[in-house]
């Protein structure tokens, strides 16, 4: 039997305004049992897949395709448009 446990999911710019409209803290605490791929994470949320173009997880930027979210994971979701220093500075020009 897997256990549930829980993760931490921060949203920025424009999805930390659709998290304010689903009246969810931010960060917003998941129960997950298992893990999720950052697809499946962005669908359980509820948010379009155009909406995610980052996902950060214990601080390391990775294309939501490539992204694994477990239990005890702190997750952050950047949406398209961070400016361009930010870009750099946050690790998304180092995303292969």
């Amino acid at each position: 039997m897997t256990e549930s446990s829980a993760v931490e999911i921060r949203a920025f710019m424009g999805l930390s305004a659709y998290f304010r409209l689903k009246n969810w803290t931010n960060p917003k605490i998941l129960t997950v049992t298992g893990e999720l791929t950052g697809p499946e994470l962005i669908a359980q949320l509820g948010i379009s897949e155009g909406m995610v173009e980052v996902i950060f997880v214990n601080g390391k930027a990775m294309q939501p395709d490539a992204a694994v979210v477990h239990g005890g994971d702190r997750v952050a979701l950047a949406p398209p448009g961070v400016p361009g220093p930010y870009r750099v500075l946050l690790g998304f020009k180092k995303m292969g």
